[in-house]
């Protein structure tokens, strides 16, 4: 049996799954929280929300996941960050994981990564859980009903979390298996509830697929001035580094949150939704976001709810720090139609500073732009990965290493190749500590990176004094109306200034020794800029 709205001629019997149970495809939001809630797979919330929880996985497992090494992409994969899976092995995983779907009903969504056109991938999802799929229709694109009587997908997920892998057999490293096959077109997820590995595995095939189209792909948030798309600024940053809240200002049209393409065109959203943390988010700080938790459809995730009432708890973190949700992008009042933005006029660059060394804000040369891109300095959050409690300081090139098959040098001279060509301005923006490293400061107060980020997009903030940071090199405001000068000056904030100087020692030392790695591959006015 059958139901929803398909490409007659392209079933899954087409792409060779039988022997299933019922298959819904195409299915809306309300057929689709009706299965979910029939199934038992989560509750009916405020407003019409879906309460769900993902069981032992609430983050991303990027160790259980794979690249099919197969000869025509074999030398293009970046496999010293890609742990590599054998051709046989993977058919093994596919044959296996088709026998185990046999008898269950599944749900497929065909959809569109990429809102420009012209570049868009057209993806196949296939889930064994309603809720997913309804995750999944929020987060990609949406066709027109009637587009898809002849929808046929470029790539095809398969998510199947009751499926568990056997290591030995299909050579992955544990039960929870996230395998992807360019040459295939095919992703096999299994043994994870975790929703994002949904998103994550289109993110990582556009990754790969778009640079060979002069295309940057990119791991940020992205809006652009009222009226005005060619005032467009992108965000880049690692989960909880802020894109989402710093994008959604109610002052600019928010473009999307968190995947994006650059092309000859201009900027465009990969997706169709956002997917926003929820611990600490507030009514006052963050309304519209806030809001999205009692609207209709949203996508509750991971989060501690009073069983009477059903009143949300933004504060528990007792099943994960990564509590989230999901919801379609039209949810925001100022988000953008088309999701198309011009050429970015700002590019910002999110880090997570834990060491308490890093000023709120700093200008960019180029050069400079292309090797904190490389270099990728954050601190991964708690609970966005399994196993991560407490901010951990990291370097994720690309700001987005998990999820970049390529070379990280393909993207840095990407991105280096737009920005000359398009004359962005490029910033370092510290969401992370102040006044001390993590334990010791505090984070850095949203209003004032607010306040120093509207400077930076509406221009003024170039027109006013600077000063050359002695450790980074980098060039930083010495007063901005509305914040405190001290906060400009990292070192100030500390009640010890000798801790602050063996402090920033230590990370200098931590980004000249993870640099090394690119001194092979980089231009010379890139190394000379290199920091230690």
């Amino acid at each position: 049996m059958d139901t929803g709205r398909v490409n007659p001629k392209h079933r899954l019997e087409d792409q060779g799954i039988t022997g299933l149970g019922n298959v819904y495809y195409n299915l809306l939001e309300p057929s689709l929280i009706q299965e979910s809630l029939k199934r038992g797979e989560g509750v009916l919330g405020k407003g019409g929300t879906l309460l769900v929880e993902t069981g032992k996985h609430t983050g991303r497992s990027p160790k259980d996941k794979f690249t099919v090494r197969t000869p025509p992409v074999e030398a293009n994969i970046w496999w010293e960050n890609n742990a590599a899976m054998e051709p046989a092995a993977f058919d093994l995983l596919h044959a296996d994981m088709l026998e185990h779907m046999k008898g269950g009903d599944y749900f497929v969504q065909d959809l569109y990564g990429g809102a420009d056109p012209a570049h868009r991938l057209d993806v196949r999802i296939i889930n064994e859980l309603a809720w997913h799929n309804l995750f999944i229709r929020h987060m990609l694109r949406r066709p027109a009903r009637a587009e898809l009587d002849d929808y046929l997908p470029q790539f095809t997920i398969v998510n199947c979390p009751t499926f568990k892998a056997d290591p030995e057999r299909h050579g992955c490293r544990s039960q929870t298996v996230i395998a992807v096959n360019f040459d295939s077109s095919l992703i096999l997820v299994g043994g994870t509830e975790y929703a994002g590995e949904n998103k994550k595995s289109v993110f990582s095939v556009l990754n790969y697929l778009l640079p060979e189209k002069r295309i940057m792909p990119m791991h940020c948030s992205a809006n652009h001035a009222p009226g005005n798309p060619v005032d467009t600024a992108i965000f880049f940053g690692l989960s909880g580094t802020g894109k989402t809240t710093l994008s959604a200002d109610p002052g600019r049209v928010l473009i999307g949150d968190d995947e994006h393409g650059w092309s000859e065109r201009g900027t465009f959203n990969f997706e169709g939704g956002c997917y926003a943390k929820t611990i600490h988010l507030s009514r006052e700080a963050e309304p519209e976001i806030y809001d999205t938790t009692e609207k209709f459809g949203t996508v509750v995730e991971n989060m501690v709810y009073d069983p009477q009432t059903l009143e949300l708890d933004f504060e528990n973190d007792s099943l994960t720090a990564n509590m989230r949700c999901a919801y379609p992008l039209h949810y925001i009042s100022n988000a953008s139609e088309t999701a198309l933005g011009g050429h970015p006029k700002n590019i910002i660059m999110l880090t997570c500073d834990a060491f308490g060394v890093l000023p709120p804000i700093a200008r960019l040369s180029p050069a400079q732009a292309e090797y904190h891109f490389l270099s990728g300095f954050t601190s991964k959050v708690a609970g966005t990965e399994r196993g991560v409690t407490e901010p951990q300081p990291t370097f994720s090139t690309c700001f987005g290493a998990p999820f970049m098959p390529r070379r990280p040098e393909v993207y840095g001279a990407l991105l280096r190749e737009k920005i000359a060509k398009h004359g962005a301005t490029c910033w370092l923006v510290n969401t992370g500590w102040t006044g001390g490293a993590y334990g010791t400061g505090s984070r850095m107060p949203i209003r004032s990176t607010r306040t120093l980020l509207s400077a930076a997009l509406d221009g003024s903030l170039a027109d006013i004094e600077f000063r050359k940071d002695p450790n980074f090199g980098f060039e930083v405001p010495v007063h901005v109306e509305g914040v405190a000068d001290i906060l400009l000056d990292p070192r100030r904030t500390w009640d010890d200034h000798g801790a602050y100087d063996a402090q920033a020692a230590k990370l200098v030392s931590m980004f000249s020794e993870n640099f090394e790695q690119y001194l092979g591959h980089i231009d010379e006015d890139v190394k000379a800029v290199a920091i230690g």
